[in-house]
């Protein structure tokens, strides 16, 4: 098994459901990962649902993550699925679609 750094680039592709629609759940995650300095997108999926992909380092990815599953305080994040794949440098900087 290879080992992991924390300065290694990762890509995660999160989808959040609960109440995530009408509570600045789109903005909170947009404004984490340019704070985070990611680079990615976030959309809503359907009237329950937000999918968001990130890419950055491996540590920061990892906390980007988990302050989506947390979400803003008006929010209700009841499930998250999570998984994790191949960075391809795509992406500009984090962005509401």
């Amino acid at each position: 098994m290879a080992e992991t750094n924390s300065d290694d680039l990762v890509r995660v592709h999160l989808w959040v459901t609960g109440r995530v629609q009408g509570v600045g759940f789109r903005a909170f995650v947009q404004q984490a990962g340019a704070l985070f300095g990611l680079t990615g997108w976030v959309r809503n999926v359907s009237y329950d649902q937000v999918e968001t992909v990130a890419e950055g380092r491996r540590d920061v990815v990892e906390r980007f993550a988990e302050t989506v599953k947390t979400g803003p305080r008006v929010s209700r994040v009841e499930d998250a699925k999570t998984e994790w794949e191949t960075p391809t440098g795509d992406l500009g900087r984090f962005e509401v679609r």
